[in-house]
């Protein structure tokens, strides 16, 4: 509530303001010291190309007058389309049978995994390696070679190592 009263007090009378704004009248440059005065008519004179600035090129304003730019718009019908159809083939449906409508996915981008079918895939993998081979994967899934060898390699849940208190004591005598 507080943003929405806060904004509509921000853009109340908004042009009016910056009319007013624009009819202040613009602040002047410093006045210039009488000492500078002689140094600056000096530096004028041994340089006239200084002033060049402020005068007007004819040369170069009948060239560019003989610029021509054409430009032409894409049909925003034919956008809209073109954006629809990249964004259908930066998703790809999910393979599961979950019902996903609990977590409120409706789409995963390519490259991308839901954390379902991470556990999925680690799982087929972890029974059946033979099948679920990382290219079967990686093409399954719209999913990259290196990440899916990376995955299957370094992300292990269902491992459980059991340390025995004989090793734990052999860890602490050798730190010290």
């Amino acid at each position: 509530m507080g943003g929405r009263l806060t904004r509509a007090m921000r853009n109340f009378n908004v042009e009016n303001r910056v009319h007013v704004e624009i009819g202040k009248q613009k602040p002047s440059s410093a006045p210039r010291h009488p000492s500078s005065k002689a140094l600056i008519e000096q530096q004028l004179s041994n340089h006239p190309e200084i002033n060049e600035v402020h005068n007007k090129n004819e040369e170069l304003l009948s060239l560019l007058k003989d610029i021509y730019v054409d430009s032409k718009e894409i049909p925003a019908k034919k956008l809209a389309t073109s954006e629809a159809s990249k964004q259908l083939q930066e998703h790809r449906l999910l393979k599961s049978d979950l019902n996903y409508e609990l977590f409120n996915i409706t789409k995963v981008p390519k490259g991308k995994l839901t954390i379902v079918e991470a556990l999925t895939i680690l799982n087929n993998h972890k029974l059946k390696p033979e099948i679920w081979t990382a290219e079967k994967i990686a093409e399954d899934y719209c999913l990259e070679l290196k990440d899916v060898k990376g995955l299957l390699e370094f992300f292990k849940p269902f491992e459980i190592k059991f340390i025995s208190p004989k090793q734990i004591s052999k860890e602490l005598l050798t730190d010290r």
